[in-house]
């Protein structure tokens, strides 16, 4: 027990110090120098004079001997492991949501507001597309994409999520209405900024396209086609339903088990839930609470369920890539965050 108190004493004096140095450095905060500091000196008196504690213990009912204290002592150390754990997830999601928002903001104001402004008035279907280092791709992407459908001005914006191969540049001389974010942050901001984007410029409908030319936009019409009918708020569409070329039978294995998972969970049926080519009225987009940055796929379409959207899907035809690499991490990664996603979205 004494070797144990000694080895506590030192370590807790080796903190109190390096919390000293690093206070010195601006490495951490006065008060969380004050909380280490407290903390470590505790250990010490308890290494030191454990007598001093006896109070403590007594009004907590725990006697002497049989290693009795000792577990006191453990208990107390994790329950203040646990409030110190409660602070520091606290200031993280404090600075990761004012990271998030000050990345949307900058994001939101380098859009060209001077070329949107010569749009042609009338009605507007907002076509969106996330790109990271897509130069080799976007430019086809947009010159496919049909000028009209069904007396609807289409409009392509391109958010280029920090790219550093001119993907911006680009898509600008392609013809699309482009902004940048300051730092890649993930498809899911890049999305939220596009989104916004969209309904500040009055769309009536926003379609988000993938930038790799997996999506077909000479078949925008059949996506939007439900909406302007007035027979649904959102509408997937679904490579299940309709054609795609074979990839990795991995992936093609994921997109029927976690449309399978979105199934069970949400009680309506679903076929392709990680397909990024889909339209939403402007109305129900503005009633979703988006959150991911990344695996955003499914937080869309679940997160309209549970706003009671009429959902429905209409087959379309994927590619695979056209050029570049695929930014998805390994397969066995991008199914454990997809399946994160999916819970995060689905327990709000």
């Amino acid at each position: 027990m004494l070797a144990l108190r000694i080895v506590g004493a030192a370590l807790a004096a080796a903190f109190v110090a390096v919390s000293i140095v690093r206070y010195g450095r601006q490495r951490i905060s006065r008060l969380s120098l004050i909380i280490s500091s407290v903390i470590a000196l505790g250990v010490i008196a308890l290494a030191a004079a454990p007598g001093v504690f006896n109070p403590i213990f007594e009004t907590l009912n725990f006697a002497p001997g049989s290693g009795r204290r000792l577990t006191a002592v453990l208990l107390i150390a994790v329950a203040i492991l646990f409030l110190l754990l409660l602070r520091l997830q606290t200031y993280v999601d404090t600075n990761e949501r004012s990271i998030r928002l000050l990345v949307e903001s900058i994001g939101k104001a380098s859009f060209d507001r001077d070329r949107a402004a010569e749009l042609p008035a009338g009605k507007r279907i907002v076509v969106v597309s996330p790109a990271f280092n897509e130069a080799e791709n976007i430019a086809a992407v947009i010159h496919a994409m049909p000028a009209e459908v069904e007396d609807h001005h289409v409009v392509t914006i391109v958010v280029d999520d920090h790219s550093d191969d001119g993907t911006s540049d680009v898509a600008s001389k392609a013809g699309a209405l482009v902004t940048s974010l300051p730092i890649r942050r993930g498809g899911g901001l890049a999305l939220r900024v596009g989104y916004e984007i969209a309904l500040e410029l009055g769309a009536d409908i926003v379609v988000t396209i993938d930038a790799d030319g997996q999506h077909q936009p000479e078949e925008l019409p059949v996506l939007v086609k439900p909406i302007l009918e007035g027979q649904a708020d959102h509408v997937n569409g679904s490579r299940v339903l309709g054609d795609y070329e074979r990839g990795p039978w991995i992936r093609n294995a994921g997109v029927h088990f976690f449309s399978w998972l979105v199934t069970i969970l949400t009680g309506q049926r679903v076929t392709d839930i990680s397909s990024g080519y889909r339209a939403t009225r402007a109305d129900t987009l503005r009633t979703l609470i988006l959150e991911q940055d990344q695996f955003w796929t499914s937080e869309v379409t679940i997160e309209a369920l549970r706003q009671r959207a009429r959902i429905v899907e209409v087959p379309v035809t994927f590619l695979t890539r056209r050029g570049g690499e695929s930014k998805k991490p390994k397969s066995l990664r991008y199914a454990w965050n997809f399946s994160k996603a999916i819970a995060k979205t689905w327990l709000r």
